[in-house]
């Protein structure tokens, strides 16, 4: 099992030192040892950006997310981290059930947590009622890379961990409600992809799709992150 959080409240990364996860009542926090050259899609703040912090806010199903950028900020300030440097994602997926993978490979090494709830799946290319409103599911996915990647690279990151969030919900057999197919997500997932670009790596990955050792590592890590957390998502 890989699920500390079953557990304990912290988890020390056995691999790069100075990388700690803390589970508190209402969230999960990441501490970086450093400012990371960071690509997610959470809304706080998304695209590229820096961060040493990342955290992943459990909020009540009935979460009525008109302004969730001033809620995180908000909730930043609570727990005392700065906004500027902080990735903030949003879940109502059980936080105590998360997976945390590591690797080391090929000039790099890597941490992936990933939070998994699948009461909104979904199967990309479907037609489907849409809405603006938050509706609470969510698989929530960080891979944190010490190591040096091209911007595109990153992007590619991105392509292959999603690759491997829908595989890793085929094997579970996940399916959408409404037209009973494998789902291939959820309707609000967020990832962000954190890498520390030290030069002492002295080696540059421009690619991350699957044929790399960095894209096939984050590939492996974010299935199995995902198998985890879903896979016991309905146990206590």
């Amino acid at each position: 099992m890989t699920q500390p959080f079953r557990r304990e409240t912290i988890y020390q990364s056995s691999h790069w030192s100075g990388v700690r996860l803390k589970l508190e009542e209402d969230r999960i926090e990441m501490t970086l040892p450093q400012l990371m050259h960071t690509l997610s899609s959470c809304v706080l703040p998304g695209g590229f950006s820096y961060a040493n912090n990342i955290v992943n806010w459990k909020v009540p199903l009935h979460y009525n997310c008109t302004d969730p950028i001033a809620d995180l900020e908000q909730q930043c300030a609570n727990w005392g981290f700065n906004p500027s440097n902080t990735v903030g994602f949003i879940t109502a997926a059980k936080l105590t059930h998360a997976s945390i993978i590591e690797h080391e490979g090929d000039h790099f090494r890597l941490l992936c947590c990933t939070t998994v709830g699948t009461r909104n799946a979904a199967r990309a290319g479907l037609p489907r009622e849409v809405y603006s409103a938050y509706t609470a599911g969510t698989i929530n996915t960080i891979v944190a890379i010490d190591g040096q990647m091209t911007q595109s690279a990153m992007v590619n990151a991105v392509i292959t961990a999603t690759e491997a969030k829908a595989a890793a919900l085929q094997e579970l057999a996940i399916v959408e409600r409404i037209s009973g197919e494998i789902a291939t997500g959820t309707t609000t997932d967020a990832i962000a992809i954190c890498v520390s670009q030290h030069s002492s790596w002295n080696a540059v990955h421009a690619y991350a799709g699957a044929a790399t050792s960095i894209g096939c590592a984050i590939g492996e890590a974010v299935y199995k992150s995902v198998i985890e957390a879903g896979g016991t998502q309905d146990e206590v």
